[in-house]
């Protein structure tokens, strides 16, 4: 008999000035935006309908308090929920990138290095830090529901890998600030249960 497996909830952080601008937002640590906060509280009343085994957050504050206003509790954090780091093109928007480089994109051109506190990443690094998440979880999933607080790209190559998609694969997943989304198992296969769901879906 197959045993149930819980779900695996992700959380996108709500809007920061930064990402209302399209700015590329990896290891600076950017507060929530007054928009951003009501948005992630509109999330508790969905959320508080799971009982989580585990709650993980990205160290960003604008994850951690995403999690706090959505009320999800007995957070832990971990690093490797960090956004990509995206190096010399840190703060910077796809416009601004492509004065230098036309025709830049991220999933396919990947960045530049930059200083010593946004040395860049490339997306198989990235998810090979999604895959530790995901090793860590899944013993969890077998105890119950999990969710995860983190950031658009790390979240959408996390979700390639449970899909058991190579990590550039995540570029087909569109994620917007403050939204829901829920992984799940489907005879044994993993599989998308809902995506990119917005606050409003729960009014």
């Amino acid at each position: 008999m197959m045993v149930p497996m819980g779900q695996l909830i992700l959380l996108r952080h709500s809007e920061t000035e930064w990402s209302k601008a399209g700015k590329h937002t990896g290891r600076t640590d950017i507060p929530l935006s007054p928009e951003g906060k009501a948005a992630a509280a509109a999330l508790a009343p969905a959320l508080a309908g799971w009982h989580f085994r585990a709650v993980f957050s990205s160290p960003a504050q604008r994850a951690r308090d995403t999690a706090e206003l959505a009320g999800l509790t007995d957070v832990t954090i971990d690093p490797d929920l960090q956004e990509w780091d995206y190096g010399s093109y840190e703060g910077l928007t796809t416009p601004q990138i492509r004065e230098e480089r036309p025709g830049w994109y991220l999933w396919r051109d990947g960045v530049v290095p930059g200083d010593a506190e946004h040395p860049g990443e490339s997306v198989e690094q990235v998810g090979a830090r999604a895959d530790r998440v995901l090793a860590r979880v899944r013993p969890l999933l077998a105890e119950g529901d999990v969710a995860l607080v983190g950031h658009a790209h790390l979240l959408r190559v996390l979700t390639a890998r449970w899909l058991e998609l190579d990590p550039i694969s995540g570029r087909l997943f569109r994620l917007g600030t403050g939204t829901l989304s829920v992984l799940d198992d489907e005879h044994d296969s993993p599989v998308i249960l809902s995506w990119n769901v917005p606050p409003v879906a729960f009014e």
